[in-house]
């Protein structure tokens, strides 16, 4: 019974110490954050970059969707998996975020080249103003590692 528990803990413990795997058996860990490829869309200039960063080190950004000025729009939903990504964040002063699209490629994003600028990502971000659709955009995002 000892050794059972013990190997029932060990799996546990292996489980969550791994990310996910993708559907065609490689892992998928996209941890970071994600700037927009190329010039932001007119209606999206205050957008910094859309972080994960779901390992928490001080040093990085908290999870959300960032603005130039530094604030941070907390994600009140989210999924992510290689072929759906989406989320919804918390409004602040009336205005809210959401996006919806998919990974370009699985894999482990910290293990990539921190300097590689093609897009890993695509969707469509829209804001609310009160809950109400004032923009959209389809864009594309890179990764970037972070410092």
């Amino acid at each position: 019974m000892h050794r059972t528990v013990s190997l029932m803990a060990l799996l546990l413990v292996l489980t969550l110490s791994f990310p996910a795997v993708s559907q065609k058996g490689g892992r998928f860990d996209p941890d970071g954050s994600f700037w927009v490829s190329g010039t932001p869309p007119d209606d999206f200039l205050e957008l910094s970059a859309i972080n994960l960063n779901a390992k928490r080190l001080r040093r990085l950004p908290s999870p959300g969707l960032q603005i130039t000025d530094g604030t941070t729009y907390r994600f009140k939903t989210l999924t992510v998996k290689r072929n759906n990504f989406m989320f919804t964040t918390v409004a602040l002063k009336n205005i809210s975020y959401s996006f919806s699209g998919r990974f370009l490629r699985g894999g482990v994003y910290a293990a990539t080249e921190l300097n590689d600028e093609r897009p890993v990502m695509e969707g469509t971000l829209t804001k609310y103003r009160a809950g109400k659709k004032v923009a959209e955009a389809k864009m594309q995002l890179y990764y970037f590692g972070g410092t």
